[in-house]
């Protein structure tokens, strides 16, 4: 979760003792908005018609799902929205075919369940909206269809738009779409590296299909929760190396202003492929890497090579000239950095799968620190597996 996005939030919170007590609270009090941001535009938009309630009752436990676990597959937009209004549609079915609610109620939840699971929108509260159609009155009989369409498809757009606002403010991908992190980043047919030697996404499939269950968890979740789970046992079998342990602490920075010739010196002269963009307070802006250079020489072919990137590090003499000429204009701003008390093995899947080459080192206060290469990364995995085969070598 992004730190900056709850910044404003966390000056108006008390400070809980853990941070599942910080989710247990952040959930509350967006299901308290989500609620009554719904209920007053929905008056607002309802009150004219009479007889309809502003606020049906399963929107309380629909608030638990889109606010409480927003990552769940049954919290999706489709899922809520589409889950009450179909069960809504069926409700009010039921309870117009069939007089008796004894009865009516049980096939009401039921055929909500099939038609849920039919149209990929399953949405628990959607059971509670096919009986509040069957056994909340004649004020609801009398409104037919219009209490689906209307008061509950209402009802379930605006706490999704809530949600959506709510979540994204406060630092949590709203709606949560799959995003594994075992894509390859080379346009190949190739398994990313971790999954040459680790699970694949076949094998993730595989078990999901034969498990022959709804899971309360997304896919792109659990496959991170199973990396997670394999970093922690290597953690333990091999132990804890850190960033700050490995790291090259006399790093080569730039600023924004260093020029590009200075900058393509300085990655020729030190042999380096990256150079971290630092602000004035050491604190990591951007990267500079040798592809951004070549990206940016609008190289056509390999005859023209060293012409074009020539004329590109070249400063330009027309000062309305659009051609970049420092480091600021061709670095990369989003850049992934490490603690110094990282452990390592957190680094593998963000170098192997990702393509990165070099990550930035920063302290607790974000200060530029060191910087974590490839080359330093595979030395200190080679030598804690020698290590533990020295360990385990009988003397």
């Amino acid at each position: 979760m992004a730190a900056s996005h709850i910044e404003w939030l966390d000056k108006f919170l008390p400070k809980p003792n853990t941070a599942s007590g910080r989710e247990q609270l952040r959930a509350g009090i967006g299901a308290t908005v989500g609620l009554m941001l719904t209920a007053f535009l929905s008056y607002f938009f309802l009150s004219g018609k009479s007889g309809m309630a502003f606020l049906v009752a399963p929107m309380g436990a629909s608030s638990v799902l889109l606010f409480g676990v927003p990552a769940s597959p049954l919290a999706q937009p489709w899922s809520v929205f589409g889950g009450n209004v179909v069960s809504a549609i069926v409700g009010v079915t039921c309870a117009s075919v069939i007089d008796n609610p004894m009865l009516a109620a049980p096939l009401a939840g039921g055929f909500a369940i099939v038609c849920m699971f039919l149209l990929r929108c399953l949405h628990p509260p959607g059971g509670a909206v096919a009986l509040t159609a069957v056994l909340a009155g004649p004020a609801v009989h009398a409104a037919g269809y219009e209490f689906a369409f209307v008061q509950v498809g209402l009802n379930s757009a605006l706490m999704v738009v809530a949600a959506l606002v709510y979540n994204n403010l406060t630092g949590r991908r709203y709606p949560h779409t799959q995003q594994s992190g075992m894509q390859p980043v080379h346009d190949t047919r190739d398994l990313v590296p971790t999954e040459r030697v680790g699970f694949t996404r076949g094998d993730l499939d595989a078990v999901l299909q034969s498990y022959d269950q709804v899971l309360d968890v997304s896919r792109d979740d659990l496959e991170n929760i199973i990396v997670a789970t394999e970093m922690k046992a290597h953690e333990r079998r091999f132990g804890i190396i850190t960033c700050g342990d490995i790291m090259s602490k006399d790093a080569i920075t730039v600023d924004f202003s260093t020029e590009l010739k200075q900058a393509w010196h300085l990655l020729r002269h030190h042999d380096l492929r990256a150079l971290p963009v630092l602000n004035r307070a050491r604190r990591v802006i951007g990267i500079v890497a040798q592809s951004d250079f070549l990206k940016h020489s609008d190289l056509d072919d390999y005859v023209s090579f060293a012409e074009r990137l020539r004329r590109f590090l070249m400063s330009s003499p027309d000062t309305h000239s659009e051609k970049p000429e420092v480091v600021g204009q061709i670095m990369v701003a989003k850049v992934l950095t490490a603690r110094a008390h990282t452990p390592i093995v957190e680094l593998v899947p963000m170098m192997s799968n990702s393509g990165l080459h070099h990550i930035p080192v920063v302290d607790d206060d974000n200060r530029f620190v060191g910087m974590v290469s490839q080359s330093d990364l595979l030395a200190s995995l080679y030598e804690g597996r020698l290590a533990q085969l020295a360990a385990l070598k009988p003397a």
